[in-house]
């Protein structure tokens, strides 16, 4: 999977060296005014995010034969544009284009988007972007995973310049990845899909719904595992693992010595005594030795829930406070676990057999920030899976960049 670092090479010098700041590349001329087009209303721009992305909300899930099969299409098709050269690259001066504005490049673009079926063939291609080319822009953003905006910005720019030939790579290893799993899948089950950094929740064979997720960077991968969610913590306390007291709090208490007060965590001894900052030399590594916990309440890390399954690696899915993440394009910033939007709809779904258990006592507990446990009847599997490419029924293709560069490295299978 080509990453940005990779495009650049692929670029004229002159374009690689304005590339760092990604501003537009010229600011709006006389010629641009004089060559407007109509803008669009705030309700024709929701018609046109809303058509992109009812065509990539399909029910069949990511780990199913529905989907292989589907690959199985897309490969199909893909494989002979790529033997004819793929699609062209979309120049820089497209960056920052969006509805309303005549500029170079947007037949480039135009071309583009037919070339990958988000819009349809037209007679005479022209440099106007008009209502058509949004609503292809739009749906091309949708199927990458981008926010739904409209505008040429720097995460769709790039997208739109990943040659053909990668994406039919990327099909070919996620038809066997998909593959190797889908016949183990039980009938209730949960899929994170970390290039995606969304959940999906399967049952019968369909997806009931899917959430916005962050996952784990670069450097602190979430792990690829299969398991059972097997308790739910409502408003719990929050035990900071060694590898983040070591990675993070030391620093943290250097450049604020009150951070530990300020986010009301705790230090604890060996005999559960509580200690005060004051007693730790942040200079060495001292405070790995002690157990750090925060308590309960709206600035715990884990928000007001946390959602347990046996694993080796100490990870779990679990609410979050900074909910503002859940908006951006990339969301890889945790430690390893996983965030989940919508929590409550989530949490609701895992305890649907706990009897009593509903919508109103899950949204009880969140509200009064009541300390309970429940143990999951019925649990349901979980499937934590690294899936970057991916087709629906209706040969909507969808793509993601290769975070954790598992695509470039040839990997079908993992160590579950």
């Amino acid at each position: 999977m080509m990453k940005r670092r990779d495009l650049l090479r692929l670029l004229p010098m002159s374009a690689v060296a304005t590339l760092p700041m990604m501003q537009p590349a010229r600011a709006q001329s006389l010629w641009d005014m004089m060559n407007q087009t109509r803008t669009l209303t705030d309700a024709e721009r929701e018609a046109n995010s809303a058509a992109a992305i009812q065509a990539i909300d399909t029910v069949e899930p990511i780990l199913s034969y529905d989907t292989a099969n589907n690959l199985q299409m897309a490969i199909a098709q893909y494989e002979p544009f790529v033997a004819r050269g793929g699609w062209e690259q979309v120049p820089q001066e497209t960056y920052g284009v969006t509805m309303g504005v005549n500029r170079d490049g947007v037949v480039q673009l135009k071309r583009r988007l037919i070339s990958s079926a988000d819009m349809a063939m037209v007679e005479r291609v022209d440099e106007a972007m008009d209502a058509p080319t949004d609503a292809a822009l739009r749906r091309f953003q949708a199927r990458h995973g981008l926010v739904v905006n409209g505008q040429v910005d720097e995460a769709t720019w790039y997208a739109l310049n990943v040659p053909a030939e990668t994406r039919l790579h990327q099909l070919r290893l996620n038809l066997l990845r998909v593959q190797n799993m889908a016949s183990a899948l039980a009938d209730r089950y949960v899929v994170v899909n970390i290039p995606a950094a969304f959940i999906e929740v399967v049952e019968g064979g369909m997806v009931q719904r899917r959430h916005t997720a962050v996952v784990g960077r670069i450097d602190r991968q979430t792990p690829i595992l299969k398991s059972r969610i097997h308790q739910i913590n409502f408003n719990p306390y929050w035990n900071v693992p060694v590898s983040i007291i070591r990675r993070d709090l030391i620093k943290y208490m250097n450049e604020n010595p009150n951070y530990l007060t300020e986010q009301k965590i705790r230090i604890l001894d060996g005999n559960g005594q509580e200690l005060q900052p004051s007693q730790i030399n942040w200079q060495t590594e001292e405070a790995v030795n002690y157990r750090f916990r925060q308590d309960p309440g709206p600035q715990n890390s884990m928000g007001n829930v946390k959602i347990n399954f046996h694993n080796p690696h100490a990870v779990y899915l679990h609410d979050t406070p900074t909910k503002g993440l859940f908006g951006e394009n990339a969301r890889f910033y945790s430690s390893g676990c996983v965030r989940v939007d919508q929590v409550q709809d989530f949490v609701g779904w895992v305890l649907r057999d706990n009897g009593d258990w509903g919508p109103g006592e899950v949204a009880n507990l969140f509200a009064t920030g009541e300390r309970k446990d429940v143990e999951v009847t019925n649990p349901p599997e979980i499937h934590t899976t690294y899936i970057s490419a991916w087709a629906n029924r209706n040969g909507v293709v969808s793509f993601r960049d290769d975070v954790y560069e598992f695509d470039m490295a040839g990997k079908v299978s993992f160590d579950a």
